[in-house]
């Protein structure tokens, strides 16, 4: 539910499917032009398929689905846009509470895996860096021209 602020601008709590809450600030220029008309409340759409994990592609069984929007739908629904980016499919649909939860595990579990590649990367790029650094300084080709 929307607060009000001093009155060019709204703060909305939003809890993600994750169970983190967030602020939103709406500015509204058009507050100075009238009277604004009673907002409506959208009409929840009906949730797909429940047991549907999101993370996977109903086009080619991909495991690498990743939402591209979303907005609450409901009181436990969320509107979501899922990509693939193996075979570009894309759908915009109606997802329960308890299906974005899961797949917020599954987003976050894959950016543990991201993270951790990462880092062993950057640590195997590191000690080569240091290997040849090593290397050029017991072959005496570091000048100081090179700094």
């Amino acid at each position: 539910m929307p607060d009000s602020g001093p009155g060019d601008h709204q703060l909305k709590r939003i809890v993600l499917p994750s169970g983190k809450t967030i602020e939103v600030v709406y500015f509204d220029h058009a507050s100075f032009a009238g009277p604004r008309p009673e907002p409506r409340e959208a009409p929840a759409e009906r949730p797909a398929d429940d047991e549907r994990e999101l993370h996977l592609c109903i086009n080619c069984d991909s495991r690498l689905v990743y939402p591209v929007q979303w907005d609450e739908a409901g009181a436990k629904t969320w509107n979501v846009t899922l990509r693939c980016p193996e075979c570009e499919w894309t759908e915009c649909g109606v997802f329960t509470q308890e299906q974005c939860d899961r797949f917020d595990d599954e987003l976050e579990c894959g950016t543990d895996a991201l993270s951790r590649d990462y880092k062993r990367l950057v640590t195997a790029n590191m000690s080569e860096e240091i290997d040849r650094f090593s290397a050029a300084l017991r072959a005496d080709a570091i000048l100081p021209i090179d700094f």
